[in-house]
């Protein structure tokens, strides 16, 4: 008998609420599910704190929000969509996708909406989860599946002093007014990345006056989108073929991450070095053809290399500053004022509306997890653990001291797919997992400790020319790429078809399996 069982012999088992418990009802959440019913898993629960599924496309609906990454690579393999209306969606029909593939496979009757999970608590005596909720309950499974995402939360807190008493209108790409009137509007927009650089060409025609903050120059490379025709939307309906042309894309992905792992660092440091030096000199290039004014081209140039933070795409974004409604500040922000911000130069500008596109709490910061949000056996908990050991998790989804559950975007997880593509493969981690729990009857699943470190190990030895590449050629940028402790733990620096595979071929050998003797 083992010490799991040992602990738990005496006890009178009952059954949880449920036996699986999925947080989060985003692109993760929704896979979770379809793979639980494929598996012939019935009794489960999606806990979804909004009142739809979509995570980040549902909350997200700001001016200009569009996919990054081509339609075709932006969806599940279970559910191909052969009629996207451009090459890059627009984020409602994202959404409306989402929400079309809840329904399809009957996702919905297992969802609890307005739902929000506080905290998680091991019962080791009972051997399954105690999740608490935002309004003060509590509810129980045997397996957990966190599928909260890359982006957690917005960051509500930009960091600048006296935003409370600014007194006009704030938004956020995570809240935003649609009922605001923009028309004549004094704008600010402060940051540069994704939600920033779709924002400000969509806003810039209809406002009075715009002006961009930036602490950082974002890589921002133009975007066409066409809408795509009839005749090659009804080809796509053919068999296969959509997986084929999406295949090929995560092929070059594959090699890119492949090549960078396992190059010798004598090689990476110098071969980086001039990429990096000849990217930015294409950039100047592109800025020269598409910025008219020298000073404003000069702020737009970016003094680090293309994948040091997230490159964007977008057309319209360079194009705005030509606007004579346009302008860009790259003077740091002292503080708000009551009617606007004042710059360290001393300048002040007033402003009807702030936009405060300023990020996320992301899954790769150790901060994202906050001591007492996952307590796991013998009270190991996730967020000093992250702390002190670093991020870190066997397969990126499963650690030693969380029996019975996983997580579907952890340390070192994304693969350069879209965020569908490896969210199936880290659910079909988990399901395959729980799946064969079920077969032995067990009520307690967890990796072993020498699995995990060897993994660990492994993953941290093939970081080392990303960690090279972020934390000292690029260490002069702010990333989340590389995360408060110096390490690039966003990235799985494997390749995307090594991580499918291991995905879905790990031995059942690098778990523990047990039961509660009733």
């Amino acid at each position: 008998m083992t010490s799991a069982s040992r602990n738990t012999s005496a006890a009178k088992l009952s059954a949880p609420d449920h036996e699986v418990a999925v947080i989060g009802a985003g692109p993760g959440g929704i896979a979770a599910g379809v793979k639980l019913k494929r598996a012939g898993v019935a009794d489960f629960v999606i806990l979804e704190r909004a009142d739809e599924v979509g995570g980040s496309w549902q909350e997200n609906h700001y001016p200009g929000l569009e996919v990054d990454i081509p339609s075709l690579a932006y969806q599940y393999s279970f559910a191909r969509n052969p009629n996207w209306s451009r090459l890059f969606a627009a984020g409602a029909e994202v959404q409306r996708y989402h929400v079309a593939v809840a329904r399809r496979f009957g996702l919905y009757p297992h969802i609890r909406f307005g739902t929000e999970v506080v905290s998680e608590e091991w019962d080791e005596d009972q051997h399954c989860w105690r999740l608490h909720l935002a309004d003060g309950t509590v509810t129980s499974a045997r397996f957990v599946i966190s599928a909260v995402g890359a982006f957690i939360s917005p960051k509500q807190d930009p960091g600048i002093p006296g935003l409370a008493e600014y007194q006009g209108t704030i938004q956020r790409p995570s809240d935003w007014d649609d009922g605001y009137d923009l028309t004549g509007r004094r704008v600010a927009i402060i940051g540069t990345g994704a939600s920033s650089v779709q924002i400000t060409p969509s806003i810039a025609g209809k406002v009075g006056h715009l002006t961009v903050f930036q602490r950082t120059p974002v890589w921002c490379l133009p975007k066409p989108n066409p809408r795509i025709p009839r005749a090659v939307r009804l080809a796509l309906h053919v068999p296969g073929l959509t997986a084929t042309v999406h295949g090929a894309a995560l092929v070059a992905v594959d090699a890119a991450l492949r090549t960078m792992s396992a190059a010798p660092m004598p090689v990476v440091r110098p071969t980086l070095r001039a990429l990096d030096a000849a990217a930015i000199r294409g950039y100047r290039t592109l800025l020269r053809l598409m910025v008219r004014d020298p000073e404003i081209r000069e702020g737009l140039t970016p003094n680090y290399g293309p994948i040091a933070k997230r490159p964007t795409l977008n057309t319209g974004y360079l194009l705005a500053f030509n606007r004579e409604n346009v302008d860009l500040v790259t003077t740091p922000i002292e503080r708000f004022t009551a009617t606007g911000i004042r710059t360290t130069d001393g300048t002040e500008r007033d402003f009807d509306m702030i936009v405060l596109a300023t990020g996320y709490h992301v899954f790769s910061d150790p901060e994202t997890y906050t001591p007492g949000m996952v307590v796991g056996r013998e009270g190991m908990d996730l967020g000093k653990y992250f702390a002190e050991q670093g991020l870190q998790a066997y397969e990126s989804v499963a650690l030693p001291g969380l029996p019975n559950r996983w997580t579907l975007v952890g340390p070192y997880s994304w693969t350069g797919s879209g965020w569908h593509a490896f969210v199936e493969m880290t659910a079909d981690h988990a399901v395959r997992a729980i799946s064969e729990a079920r077969r032995r009857g067990a009520t307690f699943v967890a990796v072993r400790q020498e699995v995990h470190d060897a993994y660990h190990r492994r993953i941290y030895r093939n970081g080392a020319a990303m960690r090279y590449y972020l934390s000292e050629l690029n260490a002069h940028v702010p990333t989340y790429y590389r995360n408060s402790q110096g390490d690039s733990t966003y990235i799985r620096p494997t390749g995307f078809f090594s991580a499918r595979r291991a995905h879905h071929r790990f031995p059942f050998s690098d778990y523990e399996f047990d039961r509660v003797t009733a």
